[in-house]
């Protein structure tokens, strides 16, 4: 409603930047699809509504008076809102017809969540249904951020006790839902040994005077990945200055996947999770390159906002932190 209480029709103020546009009401008019005298009205009730003239029509072209200009950028700005805003409220309707939204890193999308979830679906309460799920794989950065975007309802990644993520404990909670191993790996030779193993004599503690350093190959994580976050955590001191094993990075990459096809090839070890590489170990096309010293352990974590979520996905909360 504009002034007094006259009613205010979007269309008006799309032909008013039409016109603004042209300074010619036979071509805005055709420009709008609609008859000149109609185009003619809507410019009038607009100007009406304003209370003010807002073209100049004495001149050819037409001009926007003082009052029009001062109008122009203030009615473009709220047509660039409005049409923000529907493609806000479209994708809000589109978020809120899927039930369950994930975000999860990549492995444990491949390897870890179609399993998991099925065993969660059986726990469900009888005649509760998931209903439509979204899943987003990234790394663990991009699903950290989808989380505290509010964009998904629950992340899958990997953690360990040791290490913190950006996630405030004061605002999201999780539970551990498994538990996985970080093993050192390589390709093998033609008699099943590690291309490229840790030393048998190699503690990753201060090294001995005089004793020269192991530089080992290693294919390692990005800073985005969250498993690599554990191993800078957890191992960095064993490849320090000052360790008895040194390594030499010949690859980066943020996703494991990635890293076991680089470490089948042959490139270097990479520490892979176990749940990843249990085929490659049984076919030998993978082996360890070291022993249990070098394992680390990690956790499977769920993270949730400790907000109200949808019934379904509180539902499925109850289930995976009972697990």
């Amino acid at each position: 409603m504009g002034p007094g209480n006259r009613p205010l029709d979007l269309d008006w103020l799309e032909d008013f930047i039409v016109l603004a546009d042209s300074g010619n009401f036979s071509r805005a008019a055709q420009a709008r699809h609609i008859a000149q005298p109609a185009f003619s009205r809507h410019i009038k009730s607009l100007e009406e509504w304003a209370g003010v003239d807002l073209f100049d029509r004495t001149t050819h072209p037409v001009s926007l008076t003082a009052a029009g200009k001062r109008l122009l950028p203030e009615i473009e700005d709220v047509l660039q809102r409005l049409e923000a805003a529907r493609s806000q409220a479209r994708a809000a309707h589109e978020q809120a017809a899927v039930s369950l939204q994930f975000a999860a890193t990549h492995a444990l999308s491949l390897t870890f969540f179609p399993t998991w979830l099925g065993k969660v679906e059986a726990r469900l309460p009888v005649g509760r249904k998931m209903g439509p799920i979204q899943m987003v794989s990234d790394s663990f950065a991009a699903c950290e951020d989808l989380m505290l975007q509010r964009r998904a309802q629950f992340l899958l990644c990997h953690g360990h006790p040791e290490v913190a993520n950006r996630l405030d404990p004061a605002q999201f909670e999780f539970a551990v839902v498994g538990e996985d191993r970080l093993l050192p790996v390589s390709a093998a030779n033609a008699d099943g040994k590690p291309q490229h193993a840790i030393p048998a004599e190699a503690t990753g503690n201060v090294r001995r005077s005089g004793k020269t350093k192991t530089a080992l190959p290693v294919l390692t994580y990005g800073e985005a990945s969250g498993i690599g976050q554990i191993m800078r955590a957890v191992m960095g001191s064993a490849f320090g200055e000052r360790s008895d094993l040194a390594m030499r990075i010949v690859f980066t990459a943020h996703h494991a996947v990635l890293l076991k096809t680089m470490a089948i090839e042959g490139r270097g070890v990479a520490w892979l999770p176990a749940s990843l590489i249990a085929p490659e170990l049984a076919s030998g096309a993978l082996t360890r390159a070291g022993d249990d010293r070098w394992t680390v352990p990690i956790e499977v974590r769920l993270f949730r906002p400790r907000a109200a979520l949808s019934e379904t996905a509180e539902a499925l909360w109850r289930v995976a932190r009972g697990a």
